[in-house]
Formats: structure tokens, C-alpha cells, sequence
């Protein structure tokens, strides 16, 4: 009986790790765009945090250098945070709601 359970665990592993793999691949393929500034400033990224594009609005570049930084970054953080927060609903329908020791992040 033992033996069995064992074996229907280890189904059950294997499993998992498919599914996270697949979340993962799927994940690399989606974006999400941060904003600032009321949208003047945009940042697409992946899930995987890798920026695929920014777009300013062609009325900032005449403003303030520092101004126009601050709202890249913050338009960067809003990305990274839709990015974190997509990533953590997907991974939490493949583990099923099963929490996840502090400090780790799937799937990167």
C-alpha cells in the first residue's frame, strides 16, 4: 500500500513540474504594458521581465530630463508589478492554491 501511495505522488510531481514548465513557456510568450505620467510614458514587457518596447510621447522630450527618467522607471515598476501579478495567477491555478514558502517566486 505504501509502495502505491509513493508511486501516486511521484505521478503527482511529475505532473506538477509538467504543468509548471508548460505555465512558464506560456508566461515567456505574454505582456504587459506599465504606464506613467497618464500613459505618456509606456513599457511593454514579458512576464519574464524582459522589455520589449517603451514609448514616450513625443511632447516630453522637450521637458525636464529628470522628470522624463522618473517616468520610465515608473512606468518599468508598473510593468514589473502587472508582470509579478500575471505570473502569480497563472502559477497559482498549477499548484492548485498551494502556498509557496516566503521569498519564492515562480516561475522565475
Amino acid at each position: 500500500m505504501l509502495k502505491g501511495q509513493l508511486a501516486g505522488l511521484m505521478k503527482q510531481a511529475q505532473a506538477m513540474q509538467d504543468n509548471l514548465k508548460r505555465a512558464q513557456d506560456e508566461l515567456a510568450l505574454l505582456e504587459v504594458e506599465g504606464q506613467s505620467g497618464g500613459g505618456l510614458v509606456k513599457v511593454t514587457m514579458s512576464c519574464k521581465h524582459d522589455v520589449k518596447r517603451i514609448a514616450i510621447d513625443p511632447s516630453l522630450l522637450a521637458d525636464d530630463k529628470d522628470m522624463l527618467e522618473d517616468l520610465v522607471a515608473a512606468a518599468f515598476n508598473d510593468g514589473l508589478r502587472r508582470a509579478e501579478a500575471l505570473s502569480a495567477e497563472k502559477m497559482a491555478k498549477v499548484t492548485a492554491g498551494m502556498p509557496l514558502p516566503p521569498g519564492m517566486k515562480l516561475p522565475f
